[in-house]
């Protein structure tokens, strides 16, 4: 039992690093960093179903990209092997500002 357990947790985990892999495809077009280097995902959860939930954010709320690049993410997440279904939630609180980006992607933009 103990090592079922172990095994879906393990499990679990490769598939994670692999949604997360798929989700640093997600560029948001205005800025050529991914999703993740600019610290849009607030949340990942990945259930040992397969079932994959995320909780994101945009640099502004009028981004004029808001409409499309949740589906994207979604879109990305479902290209996975192992993925049964994608929720992304879009969320403000607490605001986007450039403090969550990377190390790298703050020298990419040159904000240092």
């Amino acid at each position: 039992m103990a090592e079922e357990m172990a095994e879906k947790i393990e499990d679990t985990r490769a598939l994670e690093a692999q949604v997360i892999q798929a989700l640093q495809t997600v560029y948001d077009p205005e800025i050529p960093i991914n999703i993740c280097e600019l610290g849009l995902i607030y949340g990942l959860e990945v259930e040992p179903t397969g079932q994959v939930n995320i909780k994101m954010t945009l640099t502004a709320p009028a981004c004029p990209e808001a409409g499309f690049i949740p589906g994207r993410v979604e879109c990305a997440v479902k290209t996975v092997p192992g993925v049964t279904g994608a929720s992304v939630e879009l969320v403000w609180d607490p605001p986007w500002n450039p403090n969550r980006m990377s190390d790298a992607a703050k020298l990419q933009l040159g904000i240092f």
